[in-house]
């Protein structure tokens, strides 16, 4: 796949000039002698444009924008003292409640399971469709567009704000300028505010954020949160994608000539030119070269320049090349999603429309995706809500009694994942007559009875003493289980003696 980063914009007949790159304008510079390498960012001013790709960003921003504000709100009905927020990440009690699913310190595996998953999911998607990722749901694709939305609300369309920005200062720019980013500054705020609820009680957190008695985390992620999102919402916005963005560079190893992206056709378009009422299309292509497709790109590059680097495919000049083919009674799809390899097929008189989604790179994702899915839904499936792990004392290793039995010491450690107290059987395997006694204990058994209340990890001691005649060993494998009514552990570790009794 050829990527074009050098282009120039050609003027539109309506007086529009089509941004330049600020990378091609600084070589152009330096080609011609200039000595800096780097130039100030040229403002771009995307036009508004009506469409079903718009109306579809439309409503995926409102979704998406909807399910950050509100999640941290939902609650789900938990047992006792646990919270009552459907999704927590709560560093305080060390759990992470997603809705019915709670998961430990020690469950970390889940967490980076599902990045993994996420991960798959972005190369098939890209792979397939290009960068939908980037042009419909990146979050900072989500928040430049409702910062322009609102810019537009204060300061009207493109040409509209290109000539307030070249106007002198007076009170009518002093107010829409103002207002637009007291407006910013409070989405930033909101957009802050609501992340810290993940992290938090919402309920509670809102009350004590603002009368100054919530945690300092929770200001300072609030504060961090506002000011990065003013700032690349509001005045960096297609810069962070382009130059702070790792993804345009990655996604082209996951792209080749059969990926679905935003194309300009130009085996119809071509050649382009302005044309007149009434004259002929014969001998010429259906591109009329008005710059429409330009205006209206949040990243400021020309389409028909080929497939760019700063593209992200959010399909805004489909709809403002529709509306020009409509009103030039041409038919829509001067530029569409397409493939690479289709156009060069058309050009070359082969198959119109050759999509081919089954590729090597997509069936290797496709697998990918579906093994790492199908293991962490086994992994939740089969994950126990009892666990045991078991520490055995390290100073002394053994002690012998008076009467020749030798004694050693363990800590267990019992995890109890469900909403209800249980009680726990422990018993020791391997040494025939072994006793077990917590410290304090009047009377040592064969077993031991643990209670653990629910949602906690509670720690017991232990000594497990053996007589004499059931020692065949200086270090014997032995097995800890322990039973619920809920689940079973087992658990290997050692008993040590010193020396085996001669027999």
């Amino acid at each position: 796949m050829t990527v074009v980063i050098d282009r120039t914009k050609s003027p539109n007949p309506n007086g529009d000039q089509g941004p330049v790159s600020a990378a091609a304008a600084a070589r152009r510079k330096a080609g011609e002698g200039g000595g800096s390498l780097y130039k100030p960012r040229t403002p771009i001013y995307p036009k508004l444009v009506h469409g079903r790709w718009r109306m579809i960003k439309w409503a995926l921003l409102v979704a998406t924008l909807a399910v950050y504000y509100i999640v941290p709100w939902i609650r789900w009905d938990r047992p006792g003292d646990l919270p009552d927020q459907a999704v927590l990440v709560d560093f305080t009690g060390r759990r992470f409640y997603f809705f019915f699913i709670q998961l430990w310190p020690q469950e970390v595996y889940f967490i980076t399971g599902l990045l993994v998953m996420a991960a798959l999911a972005l190369f098939l998607i890209t792979a397939l469709f290009g960068r939908l990722w980037c042009g419909y749901t990146c979050p900072q694709t989500v928040w430049t567009d409702l910062f322009i939305a609102v810019e537009r609300l204060f300061e009207g369309d493109r040409n509209a704000r290109m000539k307030l920005d070249a106007s002198p200062m007076s009170f009518d720019k002093l107010w829409r300028k103002t207002g637009k980013h007291a407006v910013w500054l409070g989405i930033a705020f909101g957009t802050g505010g609501a992340w810290i609820f993940y992290f938090h009680d919402a309920p509670t957190l809102i009350r004590n954020f603002w009368v100054g008695t919530g945690p300092m985390t929770a200001y300072v992620s609030c504060a961090i949160l506002t000011a990065t999102t003013y700032v690349f919402a509001g005045t960096m916005r297609e810069q962070v994608c382009t130059y702070m963005c790792p993804w345009p560079r990655i996604q082209g190893a996951m792209l080749d000539n059969h990926s679905l992206q935003v194309t300009y056709r130009r085996d119809r378009g071509e050649p382009r030119g302005p044309h007149k009422k009434n004259q002929s299309w014969e001998g010429r292509g259906d591109c009329i070269d008005c710059n429409q497709c330009v205006v209206v790109c949040p990243m400021g590059i020309d389409i028909r320049d080929g497939a760019q680097l700063e593209c992200i495919n959010c399909g805004l000049c489909i709809d403002a090349c529709d509306e020009i083919m409509v009103k030039m009674e041409r038919p829509r799809g001067l530029i569409s999603y397409d493939t690479d390899h289709a156009v060069a097929s058309r050009e070359t008189g082969g198959v119109k429309n050759l999509y081919r989604f089954v590729r090597s790179r997509t069936v290797f994702y496709a697998v990918a995706l579906t093994i790492v899915s199908g293991l962490m839904i086994w992994g939740l499936t089969q994950r126990s809500a009892v666990d045991l792990h078991v520490l055995r004392d390290r100073n002394p290793t053994f002690v012998r009694l008076q009467d020749g039995s030798v004694r050693n010491g363990y800590t267990l450690k019992i995890t109890n994942r469900s909403f209800a107290p249980q009680t726990f059987t422990v018993l020791i395997e391997g040494i025939p007559g072994a006793q077990l006694k917590t410290p304090g204990a009047a009377i040592a058994s064969d077993r031991l009875s643990v209670v653990v209340k629910p949602d906690e990890v509670r720690a017991v001691r232990v000594f497990v003493t053996a007589a004499p005649s059931a020692i065949s060993a200086a270090n014997m494998p032995v097995r800890m289980t322990m039973t619920s009514p809920t689940g079973e552990a087992r658990v290997q570790t050692n008993f040590l003696s010193g020396e085996a009794n001669a027999r």
